[in-house]
């Protein structure tokens, strides 16, 4: 499965509506851990239909990052039935997103 990039516009339809658990990755493309991270998300959301995989870049989306109090990257966030359960701020191991989408 791939990651969609989501914006202001499809944020609500993509991850609010979604009939499935969602791990929003909220990143920046000048950001080294994000971009440690983007692959091992890759991996994941590859091996794995049970939940939806979306990024949001902070730099083009900064009302979605105040409004979901994104203040350091990367940051995962887990939505289900359009409310956050879970948040992790910083680098993770594989196995950690593994427990956090509860895999």
């Amino acid at each position: 499965m791939k990651i969609v990039e989501v914006n202001q516009e499809n944020f609500e339809e993509e991850v609010l509506k979604s009939d499935k658990k969602v791990l929003a990755d909220f990143y920046a493309d000048w950001c080294g851990p994000c971009k440690m991270i983007r692959p091992v998300i890759e991996e994941i959301a590859d091996n794995n239909d049970a939940v939806k995989f979306v990024s949001v870049n902070i730099e083009n989306e900064e009302e979605l990052a105040e409004k979901y109090s994104v203040s350091s990257i990367p940051c995962l966030v887990i939505f289900e039935n359009g409310e956050e359960i879970k948040r992790n701020v910083g680098l993770i191991s594989k196995n950690d997103i593994e427990k956090m989408i509860g895999k």
